[in-house]
């Protein structure tokens, strides 16, 4: 009889940083530190401006269904036995595992136990969001120029986002999934290539964003699901190289 021993993906990570620089515009308080409780900044047009360095909380990236009520989260019988197993088996056949990206929402959140942060750049017609993320830095493009999502798109990890303004919200709408991307880590609550997840992004102040996430995914769940996420801005800083090293041969002992 073999037993199979499971090499984990290694990530080398190290902090975000651009060491002695202090990033332009930030507002400061007397003793020059950011001063994160300062106004929103606007763009020319008005809009809020996102751009900035942002990161989340650990424990959504492990549950982002933490903070629901029972009844508010409904999966599918399949689904619910999946993500039974998942959560069982200590999420030990994430994709991450294989140094695939997160998928959205996952993607937005830290990760692992150390910080991996995004980075919103802001311009009319798009917008860019990078990141800093254990399965090798990605990133993802929001379409601002009103154009449709794609006819028979190609599935992809983190789908197509176009996004618009509804007042002072950033609201972000992505399809065109492959399904194999797990929505959260610990509990591994299922993604099926019929979801659409819908972004909202909102900038409190300088320093504090939250991102209300909706997930719509028949596939998986009698019902839509939401869920919001505090973001805090990491000032005077700035994205690494990071990237995920992965064993791919297995080791069979007897």
């Amino acid at each position: 009889m073999k037993k199979l021993v499971l090499v984990a993906a290694t990530a080398l990570v190290l902090h975000a940083q651009w060491l002695n620089y202090s990033t332009p515009g930030i507002p400061r308080l007397p003793n020059g530190q950011p001063n994160l409780a300062a106004p929103a900044p606007r763009t020319s047009d008005g809009k809020p401006d996102l751009s900035g360095v942002w990161e989340s909380g650990l424990q959504y990236f492990n549950d982002l269904a933490k903070d629901l009520k029972p009844g508010e989260l409904a999966m599918l019988p399949w689904a619910k036995n999946l993500q039974t197993e998942r959560e069982g088996r200590d999420h030990g056949d994430d994709p991450m595992n294989r140094c695939m990206p997160p998928g959205v929402p996952r993607i937005n959140m830290t990760t692992m136990n150390s910080p991996h942060p995004l980075k919103i750049v802001q311009t009319p017609a798009l917008i860019v969001l990078l990141y800093e993320t254990s399965a090798n830095s990605t990133f993802r493009q929001v379409f601002m120029d009103g154009r449709p999502f794609p006819k028979n798109p190609q599935p992809t990890w983190l789908g197509y986002s176009v996004g618009r303004w509804l007042d002072s919200t950033l609201v972000v709408d992505t399809v065109g999934f492959n399904g194999l991307a797990w929505v959260d880590t610990a509990k591994g609550h299922p993604q099926t290539e019929s979801a659409h997840v819908t972004e909202r992004f909102s900038r409190r102040d300088f320093g504090h964003m939250d991102i209300d996430i909706t997930i719509d995914d028949p596939g998986a769940y009698e019902k839509p699901w939401r869920a919001a996420v505090p973001f805090h801005l990491l000032a005077d800083t700035d994205l690494i190289e990071t990237y995920c090293e992965n064993e791919k041969d297995h080791v069979h002992e007897r």
